[in-house]
């Protein structure tokens, strides 16, 4: 089985790399961060996509709605610290098969990436539940621009990465700030990346 393991840390890729390495027929390679992923995604053929969400570049829902778009035969895992609502809805609808925690059993990770090649879901019963909370109102081009401006960017820097007009950025922040009931551009990231909708 050929695995594509996704995650920005390199001490916690390091371990996840070292743990799957002794499960006999697993053979592994690591990426970096999400364009890296990407990158690697498109030059070679993987089984399984064990990701991060949070990363730099392209984060790990948006690799598996990557992956589902292009009907690559590609089973994705997400891994992270943050079991939230917004996370978990979003996962399901770009197809990924499981949804971990890091603080899970180290077997539970063995044992999720088998269910999960044999054509099973796995997502831990009370993030289900907890995925039952409030839905996300924020567009895919709202969340981009909302997520390149938490990370500081103006908004002709958002215009120029997403390849859109200022004033079409301007609109996309504007909507996102009235739709999260935020103060501005700074407050709105807040509140999306605590609901997990970032």
């Amino acid at each position: 089985m050929k695995i594509l393991l996704a995650e920005d840390q390199s001490m916690v890729r390091g371990a996840l790399a070292a743990l799957l390495s002794l499960e006999a027929g697993f053979d592994v390679v690591q990426a970096c961060d999400g364009d890296h992923a990407l990158r690697l995604l498109k030059t070679e053929t993987f089984d399984l996509l064990l990701t991060d969400i949070e990363m730099p570049g392209r984060s790990g829902i948006e690799l598996a709605s990557w992956i589902q778009q292009q009907q690559l035969p590609v089973r994705t895992i997400l891994i992270t610290t943050f079991g939230r609502a917004g996370y978990i809805r979003r996962a399901v609808d770009a197809g990924v098969s499981g949804f971990l925690l890091k603080d899970d059993p180290s077997e539970q990770l063995i044992h999720a990436i088998h269910a999960v090649m044999a054509g099973k879901r796995i997502i831990n019963t009370d993030l289900a539940l907890t995925a039952l909370g409030e839905s996300d109102p924020l567009n895919d081009k709202e969340r981009r621009a909302l997520r390149l401006a938490a990370e500081g960017k103006s908004t002709a820097d958002i215009a120029t990465l997403l390849c859109l007009s200022e004033g079409t950025v301007r609109n996309y922040l504007s909507e996102s700030i009235s739709k999260l009931n935020a103060t501005n551009r700074v407050d709105a990231a807040r509140i999306a990346r605590h609901k997990g909708w970032l």
